[in-house]
């Protein structure tokens, strides 16, 4: 049994997923911020424009889903199953202590829009902690 992810088949339907959907997103993003000036208003086009990169994020969540899904191998399941806990951990975190923060004090605010790329952030964590476990 080999860990090396390019080697199992599911970790490599889950690249041909996952990239295109982040392409979309970050594409996505760049067209929103192109297009939409900053304070619109909410008219269908303008709402339209702005979902786009939601759609992105939505196909990424699937692709991570379905390769839970996917995988038949127990030991790499909770190695991804780990990593998505830690990041569950670091945004349940800085969303709880930043919410304080804003409750109490005049920190700027922090939009929601950061929720999703600092998941994926504590996903980087999350494989630091498999890592440095050893496994």
């Amino acid at each position: 049994m080999t860990c090396s992810p390019m080697s199992n088949a599911a970790y490599r339907r889950y690249m041909r997923r996952f990239w295109p959907a982040t392409g979309l997103y970050v594409l996505a993003i760049a067209l929103a911020t192109w297009l939409i000036p900053d304070d619109a208003t909410a008219n269908p086009l303008t709402v339209a424009i702005a979902i786009l990169p939601g759609i992105g994020m939505v196909l990424m969540i699937w692709a991570m889903a379905r390769l839970l899904i996917e995988l038949d191998d127990e030991y790499l399941k909770m190695l991804e199953i780990r990593k998505s806990l830690a990041a569950t951990g670091v945004v349940l975190a800085v969303a709880s202590v930043w919410g304080i923060l804003e409750l109490y004090t005049d920190v700027p605010r922090l939009p929601v829009f950061f929720i999703f790329p600092l998941w994926c952030g504590g996903l980087v964590v999350g494989q630091a902690w498999n890592w440095k476990a050893g496994l």
